[in-house]
């Protein structure tokens, strides 16, 4: 299991999102900045909070471009609900096999129970990885007002050296 750094090729995944097609990422993302967020999973306050709080940051983020997806080991069912309860409009995997995960993408693995330990990577339009965080635990998380700012800069300077 290796870390995945600044420049690397973000891997295949695949998110089944409870009720709608199955998403690949990177490829979801269309040439646009994207967020990609492992979650412990729905019993989790913090993974609660952070997802609702890129809910909250939808429009702003969809208005700079930046698309956001998610995914758990929680089944099916409990996804679903939890994207109803919470209003999520963007696609939240269910059922992902946390040792495959970490494998492609080097994700910490909690054993018993088993699921991923908090894990956030912005993408941009071509599918590199242009930040990383990995958390051993419940706290070190990625917020939207980062991702925004950080995807600013990355445009103005881009724009700034053109």
């Amino acid at each position: 299991m290796s870390l995945l750094h600044p420049g690397d090729i973000f891997p295949q995944l695949t998110l089944n999102v409870p009720g709608a097609q199955a998403i690949e990422v990177p490829g979801w993302f269309a040439g646009e900045f994207g967020v990609v967020l492992f979650n412990r999973g729905a019993w989790c306050p913090y993974c609660t909070a952070q997802l609702r709080a890129f809910q909250r940051a939808g429009d702003s983020l969809a208005a700079a471009g930046i698309r956001v997806a998610a995914l758990w080991v929680d089944d099916e069912q409990t996804t679903a609900e939890f994207t109803a309860k919470h209003g999520l409009t963007f696609p939240l995997g269910h059922s992902a096999d946390a040792r495959a995960v970490a494998g492609l993408t080097g994700a910490f693995v909690n054993e018993d129970p088993l699921y991923l330990q908090f894990t956030g990577f912005v993408l941009d339009p071509e599918g590199k990885v242009v930040v990383s965080v990995y958390s051993s635990g419940a706290i070190g998380r990625l917020v939207p007002e980062d991702v925004a700012g950080l995807v600013g800069y990355l445009r103005e300077h881009a724009a700034a050296s053109s």
